[in-house]
């Protein structure tokens, strides 16, 4: 996720900053202005009245982080009449006030997507989106060009095209989990994402890779790539494979750096469990107790990593990992049990094994100058896990739910100093590893 943000005059800094914050309420004027005035624009949709061929849907909204507090607001999803968000004028907009009442106590969301290309198919869409948004003191708006192919009604097989050009700031490091994962000035990216899905006979296959790339000062590139394959086999096994790499150039911003067990900071914002400090306990992710998946998914090392950066303020993070996870699924009677009630379609819990391996380099992590490092590090780990999660389909069939993970990696290749190899560790996950 990336974006194209704020004002166009906003100058980049020479070098990115990193500090803590000292404040929870760091100045926002800048941002009041803009918010208050699309606060205006959006509240007065709520009071119109459906018409005969648009429809205007509002719903409350709630949730919970340490700067705001309790956040209380709503969303609307716009659409032309008997369409269900596949047709023109697609709009998803939300507004919020923080009961905690910080420097910018009102945050918002703003989706707007119009069909262009294929405007009758809606499973071969193009289309044209703006995002803007200001919220959890990130600013971060984007404009994309998209296309998907799909042959027949079977949403495994397609083919997705995305080009997006963002400006995205990170403006208050209060909101973050770990600021010294972060720099505060504006970014201009470009982005290619392409994604390739097939249905074979033996299980899906799902390919995505993405280009990034930062102009202005501090420029830098960004490549990941990753392949993901099912094997179905008889009497309720199932192997799963997942390969992921990534790499970015020196000098980069430190939020996009990858993480050995979790992925690099900016995707933090893409899931609203994790995208400020508070929503998840803070001191469970700084014991390493909970595995956010994303980026090489090394999930037993999230305790040792972790805990580095809650204690590190420059924490060594990596410019390219290689990594394949494996997860062979064996059968369990409370699976078996749900598939055979009404609800198996939706809701499925999985016992497995898992095992992971990668290769991990930085040099020169974030653009420091005194920190010159030259390592490559290999590491493998070895487990068992449960998933419990419900899965309901968008209009086009895709995924779309929520996965919790119970996992013990019980052995590491690499541990912590005066660790064991062997040992007793216990992990919670949210979002599946290898979601296929």
């Amino acid at each position: 996720m990336h974006s194209l943000a704020g004002t166009a005059q906003a100058d980049e800094a020479d070098a990115y900053h990193i500090d803590r914050p000292t404040s929870k309420h760091p100045p926002g004027m800048a941002y009041r202005y803009l918010v208050i005035f699309l606060v205006l624009c959006l509240f007065p949709l709520a009071g119109f009245t459906q018409s005969n061929s648009y429809n205007l849907n509002v719903y409350p909204d709630i949730w919970y982080n340490d700067v705001d507090g309790v956040r209380i607001g709503g969303f609307v999803l716009g659409e032309m009449e008997g369409e269900f968000q596949s047709g023109p004028h697609r709009l998803d907009a939300g507004v919020w006030l923080g009961t905690n009442l910080p420097d910018l106590p009102v945050s918002y969301y703003l989706s707007f997507t119009e069909p262009i290309l294929n405007k009758d198919d809606r499973l071969n869409e193009g289309n044209v989106r703006l995002i803007s948004s200001v919220r959890t003191g990130f600013s971060f708006h984007e404009l994309s060009v998209n296309k998907r192919w799909q042959i027949g009604f079977d949403e495994y097989t397609f083919r997705e095209l995305n080009l997006s050009f963002t400006r995205q700031k990170m403006f208050d490091g209060a909101y973050r989990p770990y600021p010294q994962l972060w720099s505060d000035n504006w970014k201009s990216l470009a982005e290619i994402d392409f994604k390739i899905g097939r249905n074979f006979e033996v299980g899906r296959f799902l390919f995505e890779s993405g280009v990034t790339q930062k102009f202005g000062t501090n420029s830098f590139t960004k490549i990941d790539l990753e392949i993901n394959q099912q094997f179905k086999l008889p009497k309720g096994f199932e192997i799963k494979l997942r390969g992921f790499s990534g790499y970015i150039s020196d000098r980069a911003a430190p939020e996009f750096y990858y993480g050995k067990s979790y992925r690099p900071a900016v995707e933090w914002l893409q899931k609203g469990i994790s995208r400020a400090e508070g929503t998840i306990p803070q001191n469970l992710l700084d014991e390493g107790l909970i595995h956010l998946t994303g980026g090489a998914n090394m999930r037993g090392y999230a305790i040792q990593e972790l805990k580095e950066l809650n204690s590190n303020p420059n924490p060594l993070n990596y410019q390219f990992v290689g990594v394949v996870n494996t997860e062979v699924e064996f059968p369990n009677p409370v699976n078996l049990l749900y598939r055979e009630s009404i609800v198996g379609d939706f809701i499925r819990f999985r016992s497995y094994l898992f095992a992971d391996a990668g290769i991990f380099y930085r040099d020169n992590y974030q653009g420091t100058p005194d920190i010159i490092l030259d390592e490559v590090n290999q590491s493998a780990e070895a487990g068992l896990g449960f998933q419990f999660s419900v899965n309901i389909p968008d209009y086009l069939g895709k995924d779309r739910g929520f996965a919790l993970r119970y996992e013990i990696p019980f052995w590491l290749s690499d541990p912590a100093p005066g660790d064991e190899k062997f040992k007793f560790r216990n992990l919670i996950g949210i979002g599946a590893v290898i979601s296929l």
